[in-house]
């Protein structure tokens, strides 16, 4: 399976040659078809191989980390099954939230509920205030 197509290549490279630092959403779920690793991919470096996302191996700690797409290309699991891409794959939330929703639950998740409350969650998460603006509040 071609894990990368050219469309997607395109958005990704975009994403990562973005000048701002934005919550993008991803564009791509790979996933390992005989195992618990998944990663939630937003950006491609212009080096092409090196993607940036949300990494799940399925030890229950996802992060945000980059990953070598060369090596996602390379594995071969339990039955000789490499990465696959999730075609079926619906994004509805920018990367944050889906972060968010794989810290309280141990694991990337789609479950709708969990990307809710993870969403409303950091809606409603207050920045810190500078001593100044605090000040000023009072």
């Amino acid at each position: 399976m071609i894990l990368i197509t050219e469309e997607l290549r395109a958005r990704l490279l975009a994403n990562g040659a973005a000048e701002a630092e934005t919550d993008h959403y991803p564009v791509v779920k790979l996933f390992d078809p005989t195992g618990a690793a998944t990663w939630l991919l937003t950006e491609l470096d212009a080096d092409g191989d090196t993607l940036f996302g949300l990494c799940d191996l399925g030890f229950g700690y996802p992060e945000l980390g980059s990953v070598s797409l060369a090596e996602l290309q390379s594995v071969k699991g339990r039955l000789g099954l490499g990465i696959e891409r999730d075609l079926y794959f619906e994004v509805r939330f920018p990367l944050s939230v889906y972060a968010e929703a794989a810290r309280l639950s141990g694991h990337i998740t789609e479950a709708e509920q969990l990307l809710r409350q993870a969403a409303t969650a950091l809606s409603n998460a207050i920045p810190e205030l500078s001593p100044d603006a605090a000040r000023e509040r009072r």
